[in-house]
């Protein structure tokens, strides 16, 4: 075997020279390519501005719309319901509804599901606590007086 390796050595290394050349082709020629296109993008300088963008822009608002819609500017509220009684309802959002003149239960057990989206929309980051919380619900409790009712239902606060 070893007279054999001495004998061919040439060979087998130019077979190997042309194993890793083929093998080094190989691996390059899998790589994956960037796709180059000519389309412009609509940042492109000189570019026509995207179509189906252009007409939500020029839509005009919806006054139905929750989310556009403006709350009606009343006084902030200076008395009232400790509204922080309402599980899931703290001070910042207690001091928010007091803003937009919500300061009873009273107010709240009234709210319908349109009264709701209207208010959700005006919480910032605190949206979607009024259902997830059960506040209406809650505030049916407390504007009723119903104490035993409501620690049966969402437990002591605090």
């Amino acid at each position: 075997m070893a007279e054999t390796i001495q004998t061919y050595w040439p060979y087998l290394l130019a077979t190997l020279a042309v194993v890793l050349a083929v093998g080094w082709f190989l691996f390059l020629s899998n790589r994956k390519t960037s796709v180059v296109t000519d389309r412009r993008d609509v940042l492109d300088e000189g570019a026509a501005p995207a179509q189906r963008n252009q007409a939500l822009i020029d839509a005009p608002r919806s006054a139905a719309d929750p989310a556009t819609a403006e709350l009606p500017k009343s006084q902030p509220a200076t008395s009232g319901d400790d509204l922080t009684r309402i599980k899931g309802l703290g001070p910042r959002i207690a001091t928010m509804l007091n803003e937009m003149g919500v300061a009873r239960f009273a107010d709240i057990a009234r709210w319908d599901d349109a009264e709701i989206d209207r208010i959700d929309a005006q919480l910032g980051k605190f949206q979607g606590r009024i259902r997830r919380d059960a506040w209406v619900e809650q505030a049916k409790f407390l504007s009723q007086g119903d104490e035993s009712g409501f620690v049966a239902k969402f437990g002591q606060n605090g």
